[in-house]
């Protein structure tokens, strides 16, 4: 199996499973030669927003277990799946590590679809390397004191992620860890610069990289009743920009941005037709993050233009998520046009809503120099919830 996307695509290999690997397929290999070295595999889309999603679900479980919580749920990173937590002293409350694994594990099971492998260790590096070492559903425990021990009979290509690296030291003859960490710094600064500090440090059992936990998504949640019941979307509107402006300015007031809003509307079926829900449920992704009440507004009126209500509406609830630090933009003082290109991106993300995605499309230049004019640009999604990138890598983990 490859994770990309077709064969005749122009993307690249964003995962691959073991027996794909075995032929030579490798991550950021174009799909295209991923092909030709495995022609029977099966090649599949990605699926960023669901990636994230899952992933957001797993680090709020974990986040229930420890208070220190580290990773990203950014599919195009390369640590993408790999979960981070601090369990200093908290044997006391979920019990000794074995079992606590195993209470973390059950609780991350549905989220990743499958229970994670885990590590403890003392550094960063090396409850990472035990996690890769541990089985589906196992606990590889390094002792206080023993990750260089843990880590010497390991191969040495772990210890950084950079292809020249590895190759020079497969040159060298350092085939393990524990033969690096008999090298002095000042030999492998020499060798291999500041990346030979980094993998002597990681070799000693040294930690390198300071732990620091992640900042959860924010989400701002705002609700209004409607007495009495309204059908017209002119009515319901006239609601959503009170709580858009609301929270915009809330926003707005801490620096913030909002990546994504989500409108649930709360129905009432005394006059409406046998099986009809309670709620209905409308949700986007914006184009870019932003706290404009009127852009808020207009986006998500036109996708529920899209569905309109199937009842009167008693209630309306506004939910902005994934607050990120607004970012501000250097105007040029002889180009009268700045921000068009983020005006575009809001209109092309309504129009989609309202004549459908496939419908409207964006043209993206490759590489104007491709001897081939089918290889200079491509025709891409326009809708909000397309514009996201995607990879899938596994291997989650925890540190002490």
């Amino acid at each position: 199996m490859v994770l990309g996307g077709k064969p005749w695509s122009t993307g690249t290999v964003l995962d691959a499973d073991p027996a794909a690997r075995a032929l030579g397929v490798r991550r950021g290999m174009p799909l295209g030669s991923a092909h030709r070295l495995a022609p029977e595999a099966t090649f599949f889309d990605p699926q960023p927003e669901a990636d994230r999603d899952e992933l957001e679900a797993a680090f709020e479980r974990l986040a229930g277990f420890s208070p220190a919580v580290a990773g990203t749920s950014d599919p195009t990173d390369v640590s993408f799946g790999l979960l981070e937590a601090q369990v200093d002293g908290l044997e006391g409350l979920w019990g000794p590590e074995p079992v606590m694994a195993g209470r973390i594990g059950a609780a991350l099971e549905e989220p990743l679809a499958g229970r994670p492998r885990a590590g403890i260790a003392g550094t960063r590096f090396a409850a990472t390397v035990a996690a890769l070492a541990a089985k589906p559903g196992e606990l590889i425990s390094v002792p206080p004191g023993a990750e260089a021990r843990f880590l010497a009979p390991l191969p040495a290509s772990l210890l950084s992620a950079e292809p020249d690296v590895r190759a020079r030291l497969r040159r060298f003859g350092l085939r393990e860890i524990g033969q690096v960490a008999e090298l002095a710094a000042s030999a492998l600064v020499a060798r291999f610069g500041e990346e030979g500090r980094r993998i002597g440090s990681r070799s000693r059992g040294e930690e390198l990289e300071p732990f620091r936990p992640r900042r959860a998504p924010e989400r701002l949640v705002l609700g209004l009743p409607i007495e009495p019941a309204v059908a017209e979307l002119e009515a319901i509107r006239f609601v959503l920009r009170r709580l858009a402006v609301a929270l915009g300015a809330s926003l707005a007031a801490r620096g913030l941005a909002a990546e994504q809003g989500r409108l649930r509307l709360e129905l009432d079926l005394a006059f409406a037709r046998a099986g009809t829900p309670d709620q209905l449920a409308v949700e986007t992704r914006f184009p870019e993050p932003t706290a404009d009440a009127e852009a808020i507004e207009r986006l998500l009126l036109a996708k529920l233009e899209r569905t309109p209500p199937p009842a009167a509406v008693t209630r309306l609830e506004l939910e902005l998520s994934g607050a990120t630090p607004a970012v501000g933009q250097q105007l040029p003082l002889f180009v009268p046009q700045a921000l068009h290109g983020a005006r575009l991106a809001w209109q092309l993300a309504r129009l989609a809503l309202t004549y459908g995605d496939e419908k409207i499309r964006r043209i993206e230049v490759l590489d104007p120099e491709a001897p081939l004019p089918e290889h200079r640009w491509a025709f891409r999604d326009v809708s909000a919830e397309s514009r996201s990138r995607a990879a899938t890598v596994t291997g989650p983990g925890a540190t002490r």
